[in-house]
């Protein structure tokens, strides 16, 4: 191994690399992770040198915090390298802030912009040649922090751990998706942590989409946790509907995530002259405008799978199908976004940032 020094990280590169055994045209979202990480360590009240090295594993004690009492938040980002094989972020000052909010809501300490942002590019410059050109092709960027405090007692932990994986991709959901609107299972809660990115809140998921899963849907759209009448998020995702020309999304709350891709495609429909309104969407509204013929679309939005057209929606019992319609706005709207990240389209709102 090489080691060298940037001003303020220390890279450490490994001596041989796994690229050469990658299919990149069958990918398994998330399986595969490139032959480095960074990795940063909060300990004695600050942060220690951070180091992009060699991807491997670690040992870690049985008593660490995280284990215990889920002290766990994650961010979702991607990488995109354009024709010229220049390589660009979308939008990660985004990310970054809402990693910091998740962080304090999780009683954690905000990591320094320069230990996120600097060893992100550190380590995707070492990277490189990970990174495919070509639309659809992708580098899933996965930074995370976990409690590394050790000891069972029931306090925030006093150490952490930031890290941030590579990881190669394609799309995300493929074939057919029909949703399951939840009835009985909520995914947070006022005075929750709904609007963290927090481990705890995917885990939560878990068992009410496998009951989906056995029915013959592939995610459940989520509903507000005291009336269940009111339509939030779907899947891992934010959802939006298109009711006539008019796309509807819920407002973020302390129950909704304020999705990167969610902001982005409301800005995006504006712009093209699409009405928007962000505002609490009702079940009952969802089930007349399929009877009468006015609802046209349903499409999830978030960071792995960009938009995600669904084709119907289950409710008490009865199945709503959805039409099929030429240049939906779904499609419109990936596209256009999709082009903006591989510098394909002008980026006219300044949301991506060359590495």
């Amino acid at each position: 191994m090489s080691t060298t020094q940037t001003s303020k990280i220390e890279i450490i590169k490994a001596t041989t690399t796994k690229i050469n055994s990658v299919d990149f045209e069958n990918l398994s979202f998330g399986a595969v992770f490139t032959d480095h990480l960074f990795e940063c360590d909060y300990k004695n009240g600050e942060w220690q040198k951070p180091v992009v090295k060699p991807y491997a594993p670690f040992l870690i004690d049985p008593s660490t915090r995280v284990f215990h009492y889920g002290q766990a938040i994650f961010e979702g980002m991607k990488a995109y390298k354009d024709d010229n094989n220049d390589v660009w972020l979308f939008r990660p000052d985004e990310n970054y802030k809402r990693f910091n909010k998740s962080a304090v809501r999780m009683a954690m300490p905000e990591v320094p912009e320069y230990i996120f942002m600097e060893g992100l590019n550190e380590l995707l410059r070492l990277d490189e040649s990970w990174i495919k050109k070509g639309k659809g092709n992708t580098m899933y960027i996965r930074p995370f922090m976990i409690a590394t405090g050790t000891g069972v007692v029931a306090n925030p932990s006093d150490d952490y751990k930031f890290m941030i994986l590579l990881s190669p991709a394609r799309s995300y959901y493929s074939g057919e998706v029909k949703v399951l609107i939840a009835e009985h299972f909520s995914r947070a809660a006022n005075g929750g942590i709904g609007a963290a990115k927090a481990a705890g809140n995917y885990a939560a998921q878990f068992y009410p989409t496998n009951l989906a899963n056995k029915e013959g849907f592939q995610q459940v759209i989520w509903t507000d946790d005291a009336t269940h009448t009111m339509l939030e998020e779907a899947g891992t995702m934010n959802v939006f509907f298109r009711i006539n020309d008019t796309l509807l999304t819920a407002p973020v709350s302390e129950r909704i995530l304020d999705g990167v891709t969610r902001k982005s495609l409301i800005d995006l429909a504006k712009s093209k002259g699409i009405n928007v309104e962000v505002r609490p969407v009702l079940v009952q509204e969802l089930v007349e405008a399929s009877k009468n013929g006015t609802l046209k679309e349903i499409f999830g939005a978030g960071t792995a799978a960009v938009v995600n057209p669904i084709v119907g929606f289950s409710y008490r019992d009865v199945y709503y199908e959805l039409p099929k319609i030429e240049n939906s706005y779904a499609l419109q709207l990936k596209e256009h976004l999709t082009n903006i990240q591989h510098k394909l389209a002008d980026d006219t709102f300044g949301w991506t940032v060359k590495v």
